[in-house]
């Protein structure tokens, strides 16, 4: 099992070039999406981003474009109901999706959001990977294996990323690893692969920019 979720190596320079120059153009807001018929129109790959709420999703998709401002993080967990969709060089869509697991929203708007969710994920054929964000201060928790199932029946390879790995001790990322691994082990679409984040220290970003721009 720990052979299975490894941790994803350091780019070689070729592909870490790859990944600098598909943000290196620029990555630009297109739309708030609320519904299925507004989403643009299918015509290049897409990555998505999940994770509960609080779990730093903002901060890496700025640090990974370079844009400390295109993502913004709301003060209220789960106030922003959209998926929100960026351009990435004129090849890839970075899509924002909701946090999950927030307490504040009314049970309405929850259902609304997981209707819409289920309905992205099963029918955007041009999603080539969802990254799950884990808080690394927490591991897995209940919530985040909600989306995991919802990825697994929906057939959408997830690929787990460990956020603020920086707030945590290194002596203790393995009994975290440990714990994230047990989990992702019950979802037969985790991608083997584990990516360690820090968006305050940079680590990781290059990483993560690499597998979305050698996707296929």
């Amino acid at each position: 099992m720990q052979m299975q979720f490894s941790l994803a190596e350091t780019p070689d320079k070729i592909i870490k070039e790859q990944g600098r120059l598909l943000f290196a153009h620029g990555t630009e807001f297109v739309k708030g999406v609320v519904a299925m018929d507004g989403l643009p129109s299918a015509d290049r790959m897409e990555v998505c981003f999940a994770g509960r709420s609080n779990v730093g999703k903002s901060s890496l998709i700025n640090a990974v474009t370079g844009r400390k401002g295109l993502a913004r993080a709301s003060n209220t967990p789960g106030r922003t109901q959209e998926i929100n969709y960026f351009t990435a060089h004129d090849s890839h869509y970075l899509v924002d999706l909701p946090g999950y697991g927030y307490a504040n929203a009314p049970l309405p708007v929850v259902e609304k959001w997981q209707r819409l969710l289920k309905q992205y994920l099963s029918g955007r054929q041009t999603l080539r990977r969802a990254f799950v964000l884990i808080d690394a201060r927490h591991g897995v928790k209940p919530v985040d294996e909600e989306i995991m199932s919802l990825l697994d029946s929906s057939a959408v390879i997830f690929q787990c990323v460990l956020t603020k790995t920086d707030k945590i001790k290194e002596e203790a990322h393995e009994k975290l690893l440990e714990q994230v691994r047990s989990k992702l082990a019950a979802h037969p679409a985790a991608y083997p692969e584990i990516v360690m984040t820090s968006s305050e220290k940079g680590t990781g970003i290059d990483t993560l920019r690499s597998i979305i721009a050698t996707l296929e």
